[in-house]
């Protein structure tokens, strides 16, 4: 005998998938930035201490 379709539970593990998939990909994008910002203007990322 076949099993009964949870197609609520089904379709809400697609989503939430997704999401995780969609959270990791601008994770990544955003420290590729962050990468990429750092070794364009590295006085910026790494300001120098004040000597007073």
């Amino acid at each position: 005998m076949a099993r009964k379709p949870n197609y609520q539970f089904e379709r809400m593990e697609r989503d939430r998938q997704k999401a995780i998939k969609t959270a990791e990909k601008a994770a990544a994008k955003r420290e590729q930035r962050e990468r990429e910002r750092a070794e364009s203007n590295p006085e910026a990322a790494d300001p120098a201490p004040d000597e007073s």
